[in-house]
């Protein structure tokens, strides 16, 4: 589970600003704070339980998130396939 954990946090941060890894500000997510590691790891845990709820695995999010698909978007998605408001 800490696989698919860290690979869904790199692709969160990848995918909700690019331009961090880009422009060589934030190169991994060694590099945030303690402060910065928890808040990221419990956002994560919330959005795999949404994922499980409706239905879709971390490594089916992952995909969603390569493709293309928003942090925002992926969780409109979820929490439409789990009845939850978003």
């Amino acid at each position: 589970m800490k696989l698919i954990d860290a690979a869904l946090t790199r692709s969160i941060y990848m995918t909700s600003d690019p331009n961090l890894f880009t422009a060589g500000i934030l190169d991994s997510v060694d590099s945030l704070t303690p402060a910065q590691k928890e808040a990221l790891q419990c956002a994560v845990a919330k959005i795999v339980a949404l994922g499980e709820q409706s239905g879709v695995g971390p490594e089916q999010m992952i995909e969603l998130l390569k493709s293309g698909l928003t942090v925002g978007e992926l969780l409109e998605y979820l929490s439409r396939a789990s009845g939850e408001v978003a």
